[in-house]
């Protein structure tokens, strides 16, 4: 498997213990040496569990990253994003936020972004996606 980026779905897929993605993370650590997340899916999946004061969890998913490369935001990724940005808004399409981040991330760091949400990101056409939830 491709050295990847699991996007906050995904990632949640996992920590809920969901079989199939959980298979695919499995055979995806045989290859590579850890799960790799940007570090907008660590701020969405805690403020998550922030809002619900789920401290447990909190607590279970500090240890979890700990195992987990996170990836920045660079002045790299942050000119990709824009980009796609206006290309995508020149063609009126707008995606959120948080998505153009995490595929700038991706794109800046030629990873594969792993994403239960692939409609989200199928504008961005120099983006490989792929569905451990298939």
């Amino acid at each position: 498997m491709n050295r990847s980026l699991i996007d906050t779905d995904i990632l949640s897929y996992f920590l809920k213990g969901h079989k199939q993605v959980t298979e695919n993370v499995k055979l995806y650590l045989k290859e590579q040496s850890k799960i790799t997340i940007s570090e907008i899916t660590y701020f969405e999946v805690l403020s998550g569990l922030t809002f619900k004061k789920a401290t447990k969890q909190i607590q279970e998913f500090e240890n979890f990253i700990s195992t987990c490369e996170v990836l920045k935001l660079s002045t790299s990724s942050l000119r990709i994003s824009a980009n796609i940005y206006s290309e995508l808004r020149e063609k009126g399409i707008t995606i959120g936020t948080a998505d153009l981040l995490i595929s700038g991330i991706a794109l800046a760091n030629n990873l594969t972004l792993v994403t239960n949400n692939q409609k989200h990101y199928q504008p961005i056409e120099q983006l490989s996606t792929t569905n451990w939830n298939e």
